[in-house]
């Protein structure tokens, strides 16, 4: 069965040994390429999300894996390709066995994705954006405990301007999001 056209790339799905999907993705490279067929497998990706933390009150993001154990693949896995990958030390299999691996549906790669995408985009985006006048509190950083008003959104940049009293001093602070959390 082929879909419309002469469309030979397929999404498949290959499960690896969770953990080592960025070492099995490196290898399978390095293997198709010296067996001369990475035409046949113009993608490969590993889905991920970014996480982002604060500590100590510095803001570190890091990428983890989105779908533990599982490595997206475009490609023709007729002939040598389909061997080569199940080949490959750390790969499991392929989602619906080694004689017969199911393509994901078009519908299924773009909801994976898609989810993928829009959680990058999403990145630190606010369920409740920050209003100018809001009153809020500092969680994160020197000025931990100090409560102000926003003065300034920047959206963009995903910083507050915000106003506290320091010493009886009206001083602005240029906060992170994730520095400072609504007061109820």
């Amino acid at each position: 069965m082929t879909e419309q056209g002469t469309e030979t790339f397929k999404w498949y799905v290959v499960r690896a040994v969770t953990g080592q999907e960025k070492k099995v993705k490196a290898q399978l490279e390095v293997e198709l390429e010296r067996a001369g067929l990475k035409p046949q497998v113009p993608q490969i990706l590993i889905p991920t999300e970014k996480i982002y933390q604060v500590k100590n009150g510095k803001k570190t993001s890091k990428e983890k894996a989105y779908l533990p154990g599982y490595i997206l693949i475009n490609a023709d896995i007729g002939g040598e390709v389909g061997h080569i990958i199940t080949s490959i030390n750390g790969v499991v299999g392929f989602l619906g066995g080694k004689e017969n691996p199911t393509a994901l549906r078009p519908s299924e790669v773009n909801r994976i994705l898609g989810n993928v995408d829009e959680i990058t985009e999403q990145g630190e985006t606010m369920l409740e954006p920050y209003i100018v006048g809001e009153s809020v509190k500092v969680i994160d950083g020197p000025f931990s405990g100090f409560s102000g008003v926003i003065e300034e959104v920047s959206e963009d940049k995903k910083k507050l301007k915000v106003m506290v009293k320091i010493f009886g001093r009206r001083t602005p602070l240029e906060l992170n999001f994730v520095q400072v959390e609504k007061e109820s």
